[in-house]
This record gives C-alpha cells, sequence and structure tokens, in this order.
C-alpha cells in the first residue's frame, strides 16, 4: 500500500469539508471544532489499497472526493463487490465498539481525498457527543435496509433482473443528468458488475449487449455508461 500525503485544514476549510459529510452535518460550531481536532485529511492515489479483509480494524474513513470500492473474497478467491463508495460516505459500519478486523477490502478506483480517524478516538467522539450518536445509529440503519434490499433482490430475481436493479441503483447513487438520461460519473467494469451481482463476465456481456439493442444502455469511450432508468424499469 502506498502512503498517502497528509494535508493541514484551517478551521474554515475544516467547517466547510464536514458539512458536506452527512454524519457530521447538522452539527454546531462547537461540535464540529471538536471533530475536526481529531481528524487527518489525506490524499490517496487511484488503485491504493486501504485495509484489506482481517486487517486489525484502526483507522475509519471519511470520502472528500474520488471513490473507493469495497470487495470480499469468497472461498475459491473470487472477487464479490459489496459496493462503491463515494463523497460523503463513511467506512467501514462496523467495529467501532469492539477490537475486531476489517469486514472487506477496500480500494481507490478514483484518486482523491479522505478524512480519518482511529477508532478509539471515533468511539470517544461518539459516547461524548449525543448528536452524531444518533446520525450514526441512522447511517448504520440505511446501510442495513440497502444490504437487505440486495439480499431481497438476489433471492426473487433472476441474474437479468438482478443485472437491471443494479444499473438502476447505480443511476441513483453514481448517475449525472445526460439529455434525458443518467451518466454514470464511475467506470465499471463488466467484471465488477458481475461480481455485484453472482455471476460470470460472460454472462453480463451478453446481458449488457442485449440491453444496449434495446436503448437501455450506451457505453462512451471512456467507459462511463449512459442509462435510460426508465427503459430499464419496464424491463422488470
Amino acid at each position: 500500500m502506498s502512503i498517502p500525503c497528509v494535508l493541514l485544514l484551517n478551521k474554515m476549510e475544516t467547517l466547510h469539508v464536514l458539512a458536506n459529510i452527512p454524519l457530521f452535518s447538522g452539527l454546531d460550531e462547537e461540535e464540529l471544532s471538536k471533530v475536526s481536532q481529531l481528524l487527518l485529511r489525506r490524499n490517496f492515489a487511484d488503485k491504493t489499497g486501504l485495509f484489506l479483509q482481517g486487517d486489525p480494524l484502526h483507522t475509519v474513513y471519511f470520502i472528500i472526493s474520488g471513490k473507493v470500492k469495497i470487495y470480499r473474497n469468497d472461498e475459491a478467491g473470487r472477487e464479490q463487490v459489496v459496493t462503491v463508495l463515494q463523497e460523503g460516505d463513511m467506512f467501514p459500519h462496523v467495529g467501532f465498539f469492539s477490537t475486531g478486523t476489517y469486514p472487506a477490502h477496500a480500494v481507490m478506483i478514483e484518486s482523491g481525498e479522505m478524512l480519518t480517524l482511529s477508532t478509539a478516538r471515533f468511539r470517544h467522539l461518539i459516547e461524548s457527543t449525543p448528536t452524531l450518536c444518533l446520525k450514526l445509529l441512522a447511517v448504520i440503519e440505511h446501510k442495513y435496509m440497502e444490504l437487505q434490499a440486495r439480499l431481497s433482490e438476489m433471492v426473487m430475481h433472476d441474474t437479468h433482473g438482478r443485472l437491471v436493479l443494479m444499473l438502476v441503483r447505480l443511476s441513483r447513487l453514481h448517475g449525472e443528468p445526460c439529455g434525458g438520461r443518467q451518466r454514470l460519473n464511475v467506470s465499471i467494469t463488466n467484471q465488477e458488475l458481475a461480481n455485484m451481482i453472482g455471476t460470470s463476465r460472460e454472462t453480463v456481456n451478453r446481458m449488457l449487449n442485449q440491453l444496449k439493442r434495446d436503448g437501455a444502455v450506451e457505453t462512451c469511450s471512456d467507459l462511463h455508461m449512459i442509462l435510460d432508468v426508465g427503459k430499464l424499469e419496464q424491463l422488470l
């Protein structure tokens, strides 16, 4: 893993950055000041590994910019993409109140900046700031509901349906308006899509080609997808 560049934050810059992170937004100036004194701001290059599944859990990350892929490996060594995180997200979402390990791997898939905080300091911050504790519970609840939805999709839909639902979800998380459609602001390979829905790259290739013929998906020269969400939803 490469060594990130550590940056210093002035007070005004810190308040602006924290205001864009859902967990910290809404805190008063005194609470924000307390938070800012504990954080480090770091630059991470594309493809930088942040931690490995099973490593001791010692740091919490808050994304200012860039994107992070969270993934696991099954018993056969196959990659299973859990999620792609972006600006405003925090991770991991477990292990703050016990000595444990990271539940998955994390790697930068787009260079960016993050705020980092040791789990010990984060735990103390949560315990001493009731507002923050409630916000953290809301974040964890949201992630739990998201996981439940994905598990339901795996059970109730075939591979084609899971791919369509994943594309719709990606459009909501990473989409930007583009002539009535949504352009993903993150490049996701067919293999990564396959890893997200539990199938092979060849199967995803075939299904994406059909979706392109249907006019629901278009791939740009930079490998970013343009999605017609309305057409995708009609295919469910």
